[in-house]
């Protein structure tokens, strides 16, 4: 069946005010008839039991970012990177293991602040590594005002909650360099430290699912460098893997699809995160050729999709029909057996809205064309 597009701001087309990603921005989208709710269609989807559309993450979940479900710093901390800032200048905070960072507004987020570590000798992190207690966080008045004023029963719910295993011994330990030196000078002390981590990391899952209605949870563990990985495989398989397992399939018990975001050319440990039965990679599209993933794994795990082809921060913006094609084309590599969704943002208000409009009705096409 084709289709009719509604055009932009068609005034028989009811609209929505939707939130940007990566910031406290804005757009209005439009607000499209299904025979089911987003949220069932992107558990459908991910899930792979017969979508009727590709997702879209503007339109379709909510997301909150990890800083997001705190009703305050504690003791000068928070819990990430605040997203809902909105500034123009660098600033310096502290995490909530106390560790400091300094927001870069051109790289668009935030990176360890240099000369600082927490810890010089990882077999000292029981002495001075400082858990959060997370009696202290106020999350649970944070999700009654969510609960209260932002949640949609008909949008799927997507939770951000921010570092896996080595990004965590990284920011301990002060960077890169001495993380991996940790891992394999000291890999007895780095597998205690993975293991109660993850003890830690599932406790505040547990905390965050008992007061939001989770349907996806995104953990972030930057595996490489745009040229190849940070460590090897042999790293992975006795340090890295089993506590990230431990914790994903936790999270997967309980209901929660399971997103995995690793920057750089980790495409070596791509059959880990599909062992590990990530539901969705959230990977970097200019290190790994993701089509050639969907092609070889793409039965097993899903994609969260940016725009083929499309960068839309180019001083040349693309034309309409540029965008559009671009995201025919995503539909036609990742669309196909269910599993991904569409990341879409642009700052331009129609390209926005057509973009939106295309890819609900040219992959609720694609989807009907394969029943």
């Amino acid at each position: 069946m084709k289709y009719e597009r509604p055009k932009y701001l068609d005034p028989s087309v009811k609209t929505q005010e939707v939130k940007m990603p990566f910031g406290p921005q804005t757009a209005i989208a439009p607000v499209l008839e299904a025979p089911i709710t987003p949220r069932e269609n992107f558990r459908r989807c991910i899930g792979r039991q017969d979508p009727v559309w590709m997702p879209n993450s503007l339109t379709d979940k909510i997301t909150l970012n990890a800083n997001d479900v705190i009703l305050h710093p504690v003791r000068g901390m928070q819990l990430h990177s605040d997203f809902l800032r909105n500034t123009d200048e660098d600033y310096a905070f502290k995490d909530w293991f106390n560790t400091d960072w300094t927001w870069v507004c051109s790289a668009g987020g935030a990176m360890l602040t240099p000369g600082t570590k927490l810890m010089d000798d990882i077999t000292q992190w029981q002495k001075q590594v400082v858990f959060p207690d997370l009696s202290e966080w106020g999350f649970r008045e944070k999700a009654d005002e969510f609960m209260k004023n932002v949640y949609d029963p008909n949008k799927a719910v997507s939770y951000d909650m921010g570092r896996g295993v080595t990004e965590r011994l990284v920011s301990v330990m002060g960077g890169y360099t001495e993380s991996m030196e940790s891992l394999l000078l000291e890999p007895e002390a780095v597998s205690d430290f993975f293991e109660v981590y993850t003890d830690f990391m599932i406790r505040f899952f547990d905390e965050i699912n008992a007061l939001y209605p989770l349907d996806i949870i995104t953990l972030h563990d930057d595996w490489g460098t745009e040229r190849d990985t940070f460590f090897s495989e042999k790293v992975m398989e006795e340090l890295v893997y089993e506590p990230t397992k431990r914790l994903i399939d936790h999270i997967k018990a309980a209901g929660v699809f399971f997103e995995f975001h690793s920057c750089g050319n980790v495409t070596r440990f791509f059959p880990y995160m599909v062992d590990l039965k990530c539901d969705i990679a959230q990977i970097q599209r200019r290190a790994v050729d993701m089509p050639l993933m969907k092609e070889k794994y793409g039965d097993k795990i899903g994609f969260c999709a940016g725009i083929e082809g499309i960068n839309m921060l180019a001083p040349t913006p693309p034309t309409t029909e540029e965008y559009l094609e671009a995201i025919r084309k995503t539909n036609d590599i990742y669309a196909p057996g269910g599993g991904s969704y569409l990341m879409m943002f642009s700052p331009n208000p129609e390209l926005l809205w057509n973009g939106c409009t295309e890819n609900f009705y040219y992959s609720r096409e694609l989807y009907d064309n394969m029943r």
